[in-house]
């Protein structure tokens, strides 16, 4: 089932790029698969970590990823996915919109806290290295949202925490 589930993303994110580098989009999947599989892991977690855009930034649908890949992965990939995007929220600005992601993935299940934890630890490095007038925005976001998965992996609660931390200090931030 992950082979079909990265075979699924890889062919659903197609020619997506990294939005700093030329680096296929793919690699961030699975880097954050293998940043999971690093703790105590289910095939559905794996699943969902190769997954865990394709709704957000592909016309893949939920119902698609339940019908393929089952209920619990289709739930993973359902808490994973921004509920409170500029497209549905236009009436809100970013911050307001991160707030009651923020609130929203507080209740997301330990499982999809795991995931995300991984995602941060993931995209952190590589949004203050590139984009550092975006990193400190994303960084603020990273921090809030970092205190609620609390009940995620705790080795990997805290080293997203540690990466945040670590991103505040190379962009000068308190």
């Amino acid at each position: 089932m992950e082979e079909e589930a990265l075979e699924f993303a890889t062919k659903a994110h197609g020619e997506q790029q990294r939005k700093y580098s030329e680096e296929a989009y793919i690699e961030h999947p699975k880097r954050v698969a293998k940043i999971v599989k690093s703790v105590p892991h289910s095939a559905e977690m794996i699943c969902a970590a190769y997954l865990h855009d394709v709704v957000e930034d592909t016309p893949v649908k939920i119902e698609e990823i339940r019908e393929k890949f089952g209920q619990k992965v289709a739930n993973l990939i359902a808490e994973l996915t921004d509920e409170y995007m500029k497209v549905n929220y236009p009436h809100l600005n970013r911050r307001a919109r991160k707030e009651r992601e923020v609130q929203r993935q507080a209740n997301i299940s330990k499982e999809a806290k795991t995931i995300k934890l991984a995602d941060v630890i993931d995209n952190t490095p590589d949004i203050v290295r590139n984009d550092p007038g975006f990193g400190r925005k994303y960084l603020w976001e990273m921090e809030k949202l970092t205190q609620v998965l609390i009940g995620g992996d705790p080795i990997l609660f805290e080293k997203a925490r540690k990466e945040v931390a670590e991103g505040k200090k190379a962009l000068g931030l308190k």
